[in-house]
């Protein structure tokens, strides 16, 4: 069960107790120079800069309780109106019956009057709010008052009687830069608790004894932010930090191991009132549902059926977790439910018609990479149906609205799931979510005329299939104009869109088509005219232009992108300068880029490549990876020239 005994309570609980540090000044007590501070010398691009972030944490193990404190303290300067977000402050716990006792929550801006003394502002307990996100988590939100570029803002709190479903990493870097952080857990000697840094940045780890106690320190100096890179997958994968897990407990008769198995995780969840047991309630089948049942005999057509009617009749309430909290019957009859609710109901109705259903659970790219050395069902954020028809799986999220049932949902592509069904029935177990078939797949046909003017005006076809589909649904249900804006004209300056239309919107399993009129002024320069074939294509700008990373490139998929065109150019004029016949490769050919190119007197026609093999690049490959990319935009933005004929020069 999700909820565990009272020892178990206590040590999954992030706890955190306050012990002086002498580079820790007391709360309130303040520097003029911290209000002084402009910038940040170890990054120059900061926004705000954490002066100091301290975590704490103290137990004491009684005979018949636990005692338990959590302390936090944050002081942080604002350097700019871009920082001013770091203010608005969401502080997560659990808050049903039982579980966090969250208080002491003090928080104070400090700014320079006109004088130059500090003018202290104070937040007043009605400025703090409490919002319920579902039935075990809350959050304590409040913003500081006074705030500006050049404030300084400083916040504790504490809390006591934690109640959590496992210890919490402390996680040294953050969105902006921090100039101090520091962990410290400190634990009776009967505990036994494992604690490591995940860090390429220097990090200090102080272990000492203290009276049958054990404390040990972490701390990192002068952290860079963890900026969002273009196609990372989640920054917690990355971030510098501290994983701690207890271990086992030492009573006086025996050594008490605390680490489950991802069997007994298994079999908890099969049992667990908010999540097996939601499996085993009757769900009623409304009279459109049953009657788009009652013929249809093919196991694939009945699950497309109560997948699309899931998906249709069903709201997301925007709460994403692997729990049934208020229970499938009630978010049915509500139509409206968090993303376990409803895909609970979708696995029950699949079963209930009698589909191969189970649950599956799925940690998503912004959650994060699961570590299946360390069992523990905290590490998931979703519930997904894994359904197989004549041995073929099918990976079904019934709070997607624009996915298929052909595809492994976008946000779980190349990643691992935890089936999760009854112990005894050996059906349950790691799934790797990967298919090599299903990729990002675009094509691109341009044909083009050029006038005497340099007006270049024509059609174009733009395909783009399985995720790359999946990718554009979202935008083209937010209005064709703003679509036609983000997709051809804002990326291809000059260019003018007119006749706009789609085809297969509404059928997820063909190609998202779109067809529209073109024109362009061609660029120039003396008597030549030039316009490069990279058009519509997605890839007008190189995401990759940083020299360094501190993430693994990953885009999820391989990837696959033609384009095709042809380009007449007037009498009178002749090419000057075109673009030539190359393949060029990466050397272990995970990228591959080809052009093949031919022209006569009045046209040009290209096809052009290029296959991502693989769907990940790591940091090891990344200046291979950045090489390659520069030359490929090259190429790809390479310019056809023209130029009109020496003799109509003269005419």
């Amino acid at each position: 069960m999700k909820w565990l005994t009272l020892i178990l309570v206590f040590l999954y609980a992030p706890l955190l107790y306050s012990q002086k540090s002498d580079d820790i000044p007391d709360f309130g007590k303040i520097d003029k120079a911290d209000l002084m501070i402009t910038g940040c010398d170890f990054d120059k691009n900061a926004e705000a800069l954490v002066l100091f972030d301290v975590e704490e944490v103290q137990c004491h193990v009684y005979p018949a309780s636990v005692y338990a404190r959590l302390k936090r303290h944050i002081r942080l300067k604002i350097l700019n109106d871009k920082g001013l977000d770091q203010a608005n402050i969401k502080i997560p716990y659990l808050g049903y019956a039982g579980g966090d006792d969250i208080g002491n929550i003090t928080a104070q801006t400090y700014n320079l009057d006109a004088t130059g003394n500090i003018v202290v502002s104070r937040l007043e307990k009605k400025g703090v709010f409490n919002k319920k996100i579902n039935k075990v988590m809350s959050e304590k939100i409040f913003t500081f008052p006074e705030v500006r570029a050049g404030s300084v803002i400083e916040y504790a709190y504490t809390i006591d009687g934690s109640v959590s479903r496992g210890l919490r990493n402390w996680n040294f870097q953050k969105s902006v830069p921090v100039k101090l952080s520091r962990y410290t857990i400190d634990f009776p000697s009967e505990i036994e608790v494992s604690s490591n840094a995940v860090a390429v940045l220097p990090v200090t780890k102080q272990t000492r004894a203290e009276k049958g106690r054990l404390i040990r320190v972490f701390t990192m100096k002068d952290i860079p932010a963890l900026r969002d890179e273009p196609f990372i997958t989640c920054e917690s994968d990355y971030v510098q930090r501290v994983e701690s897990r207890v271990v086992a407990l030492n009573t006086p008769q025996r050594r008490i191991n605390l680490l489950s198995t991802w069997r007994e995780i298994v079999d908890d969840m099969m049992k667990d009132e908010d999540f097996g047991i939601q499996l085993t309630k009757n769900i009623p089948r409304t009279d459109d549902l049953e009657a788009s049942l009652k013929k249809v005999e093919d196991p694939y057509q009945k699950m497309n059926i109560i997948y699309r009617y899931v998906r249709k009749n069903m709201e997301w309430n925007g709460y994403s977790n692997i729990w049934a909290f208020n229970g499938v019957k009630s978010a049915w009859k509500e139509k409206k439910g968090t993303t376990g609710e409803i895909n609970l109901i979708l696995i029950n109705l699949l079963k209930d018609a009698g589909l191969e259903a189970h649950p599956i659970l799925v940690s998503t790219r912004e959650n994060g990479r699961i570590n299946t050395m360390k069992p523990g069902y905290n590490q998931f954020d979703k519930v997904m149906a894994f359904v197989k028809i004549k041995g073929r799986p099918f990976i079904l999220d019934a709070t997607d609205k624009y996915g298929s049932p052909e595809l492994i949902p976008w946000e779980v592509m190349d990643s691992e799931g935890l089936v999760i069904e009854k112990i005894e029935t050996h059906q349950w177990g790691w799934l790797s979510l990967w298919e090599d078939s299903r990729m990002f797949k675009d094509l691109v046909v341009v044909n083009a005329t050029i006038d005497e003017k340099g007006n270049m005006n024509g059609t174009a076809h733009v395909s783009n299939s399985d995720y790359s589909r999946a990718k554009r649904m979202p935008d083209l249900k937010n209005g064709k104009e703003k679509f036609v804006e983000r997709y051809f004209t804002d990326v291809n300056p000059g260019v003018r869109v007119d006749s706009f239309s789609v085809k297969n919107e509404d059928t997820d399993t063909l190609p998202l088509v779109q067809d529209f009129q073109f024109s362009q002024a061609l660029s120039s320069s003396g008597g030549y005219k030039y316009f490069s074939l990279n058009l519509f294509s997605g890839l007008e700008k190189n995401p990759f232009v940083a020299d360094t990373r501190f993430s693994d490139v990953f885009f999820g998929a391989n990837q696959e992108c033609s384009m095709v065109g042809n380009y007449y150019i007037p009498d009178g004029f002749s090419f000057d300068e075109l673009p030539k016949n190359i393949r060029m490769r990466m050397p272990d050919s995970s990228i591959v880029f080809t052009r093949m190119v031919e022209a006569d007197k009045d046209r040009f026609s290209a096809r052009i490549t290029l296959q991502f093999n693989k769907p990940v690049f790591s940091i090891e490959e990344y200046d291979n990876f950045h090489e390659f990319y520069k030359k490929l935009f090259d190429l790809l933005n390479e310019q056809v020239v023209i130029k009109r004929n020496p003799v109509d020069e003269k005419k």
